[in-house]
């Protein structure tokens, strides 16, 4: 079964280029979203990918960016078409995953992905370590300074005359402008 699928990024744009597109192309049926290609929630993909779900189905696309909303996004969707059994037709960009030049084609996409990741992850942990070699480290600035939480902590243990805590842990947060868990937080770290 061959199923395809359109999208537009706004409300302006027509569908029905893309639609006669896949219609030419010989799809069964076609299902379209209008939504910028950045949501998560597409139900036209959802629902072509549910109709293209045998081995021997082609998924059908105009161009190839109306498919993925990134690269990472491309491979994802090609493994689970690939895991079904499914081909990707690209119509614009001549790409057949039913043909061994297409395959290569994602193969290389793959590759580039993997390798967009990598790069990534090294460039955090290098911008990491040279915080670290100028003394910065990860993570939130403390809530409390030292002080404060001295005074926090004589604030706790302060009791009135009846006994009794002189200062509620919501009285001391609100002091602080922080809240009632990081109060306790500092309060159980001696």
């Amino acid at each position: 079964m061959r199923v395809g699928y359109g999208r537009v990024s706004t409300r302006d744009q027509h569908v029905d280029g893309q639609r006669d597109a896949l219609d030419a192309a010989g799809c069964e049926v076609v299902f379209v979203d209008s939504a910028s290609g950045k949501l998560a929630s597409r139900p036209g993909l959802e629902k072509a990918l549910l109709s293209a779900n045998r081995a021997g189905d082609q998924l059908v696309v105009t161009k190839l960016d109306r498919l993925g909303r990134s690269l990472e996004n491309l491979i994802d969707l090609s493994k689970r078409l690939q895991g079904a059994g499914v081909d990707l037709v690209v119509l614009d960009q001549g790409i057949d995953t039913s043909t061994p030049l297409g395959t290569m084609f994602f193969q290389i996409l793959g590759s580039i992905a993997e390798f967009e990741h990598a790069l990534m992850a090294e460039r955090t942990r290098d911008g990491l370590a040279a915080a670290r070699a100028r003394g910065r480290t990860g993570g939130q600035k403390p809530k409390l300074g030292a002080r404060q939480v001295k005074l926090a902590r004589q604030m706790y243990e302060e009791t009135g005359p009846d006994g009794k805590r002189a200062h509620t842990v919501a009285q001391i947060a609100a002091e602080f402008k922080v809240s009632r868990p990081t109060i306790y937080r500092y309060l159980s770290a001696q």
